[in-house]
């Protein structure tokens, strides 16, 4: 089995015995962690909500959120699903419309986000945040919440900067090296997950949450270790892929 020289672990994250309390002692200082969750308790037992956007682009400097996913899940088990549309405030492009299918007539009535903003914190406050390919999520709701007229206190913790989300995607791609793609739908159809409404929210969310149960008997067990780890993998394939593309 090969190990890890970077990190002194097996590629999933399970550690040689005898070196707990080294572990236990670095995942204390974890930057990223969730202050509202011990870095030493096991994520498992976090409450979770998974979050997916669909969007009018790629840029969240530029484009907006037209519709937001949340599904909470706790011990491996969904606690409830919501999904939301959003009036982007600008026109859909096609090139969008094309991937997640909702247009601008469906769009009509729905909230922005300011006026969805209340109802959003509510439902993510107590949750640690997942998603899949989590930067793109992540930036786009930091960019929403930046946008909004004043500044909004008692921020829930995929609301806050500072915070670490838990990423399926890092794992799978760490741990199912033999798969050619780990794209949401590949992943998915290899744990036989269903993923009947791919790039709508709530089935993207759903789907994230259960590859995340899926990966989760090959990664660490305790919430600090999972961060910790996940950034030095998430670095390295960054770094591969970076490589790659030159």
């Amino acid at each position: 089995m090969r190990i890890d020289r970077y990190t002194g672990c097996f590629p999933t994250g399970r550690h040689y015995p005898g070196i707990a309390d080294l572990i236990a002692k670095a995942i204390q200082n974890v930057a990223g962690l969730c202050e509202e969750f011990s870095p030493g308790q096991k994520w498992m037992d976090v409450p979770m909500v998974v979050i997916d956007f669909e969007t009018t682009g790629t840029n969240p400097e530029e484009d907006r959120v037209l519709e937001m996913g949340m599904v909470g899940f706790h011990q491996g088990r969904v606690t409830f699903r919501e999904g939301l549309l959003i009036d982007p405030t600008i026109p859909i492009p096609e090139e969008s419309r094309a991937v997640h299918g909702i247009t601008d007539e469906e769009l009509e009535g729905a909230p922005p986000f300011d006026q969805a903003f209340e109802a959003i914190r509510t439902r993510l406050e107590g949750h640690l945040p997942v998603a899949y390919n989590a930067t793109f999520d992540q930036r786009f709701l930091l960019a929403e919440v930046a946008r909004l007229s004043g500044r909004p206190k008692d921020l829930p913790p995929a609301m806050r900067p500072d915070v670490v989300w838990v990423d399926p995607l890092v794992w799978a791609r760490e741990i199912l090296k033999e798969q050619k793609s780990r794209k949401l739908v590949d992943v998915a159809a290899h744990f036989d997950i269903p993923l009947e409404q791919a790039h709508r929210a709530v089935g993207d969310a759903e789907a994230t949450g259960h590859v995340l149960m899926a990966l989760a008997k090959d990664m660490p067990e305790l919430y600090g270790e999972l961060v910790r780890l996940q950034g030095r993998y998430g670095a390295f394939q960054d770094a591969a892929m970076a490589r790659w593309r030159r």
